[in-house]
């Protein structure tokens, strides 16, 4: 087990002004802060599961999963700016300085707010909504350690972000 660490957030807002939609996990892990891009881990499910939502390939590099998300008016980042962690563990986390979500909120069209998973969800309702006022829907975690949750179920579970969104004409 390693020690724990005081670690800010390496990994900018991924957004655009035609999002409406925004998807905030907890805090990177150890391999998506190497890889410098949200859910690097390759046994995370989560780029496999945007790509199944909207029927796409599986997009392999960070441009081209920039693109699938944006495309979709899907933006993307953390709850948390800094912490103190273990490795990758959320359980882990403590000392935690919440992100200022306005960045975003500011310059999109975002009016929803899904958490992927427990983490996510409990620290954003402990943190940021208390500030900004609007609800969060958690979502099942993509983690590899929610072995509970197929891709299948997944899929199931998060549909709800495709069907809430908003068609550009």
């Amino acid at each position: 087990m390693s020690e724990p660490q005081k670690i800010i957030h390496p990994i900018p807002p991924l957004y655009d002004q035609n999002c409406q939609i925004l998807i905030l996990g907890s805090f990177p892990s150890v391999k998506s802060r190497e890889a410098m891009f949200f859910y690097g881990h390759p046994q995370n499910r989560y780029w496999r599961l945007i790509a199944k939502l909207f029927d796409e390939a599986v997009p392999n590099s960070v441009e081209e999963k920039k693109r699938l998300v944006l495309r979709h008016h899907i933006a993307m980042w953390d709850t948390i700016h800094s912490c103190t962690i273990i490795g990758s563990s959320d359980s882990s986390i403590r000392d935690v300085v919440p992100n200022d979500l306005s960045v975003i909120l500011d310059h999109s069209k975002v009016d929803r707010i899904y958490c992927n998973g427990a983490a996510s969800h409990r620290l954003y309702m402990k943190y940021i909504f208390p500030v900004n006022g609007i609800e969060a829907v958690k979502l099942p975690s993509t983690s590899p350690a929610n072995a509970a949750f197929s891709l299948e179920r997944l899929a199931e579970e998060w549909m709800c972000i495709k069907n809430t969104q908003t068609n550009f004409s």
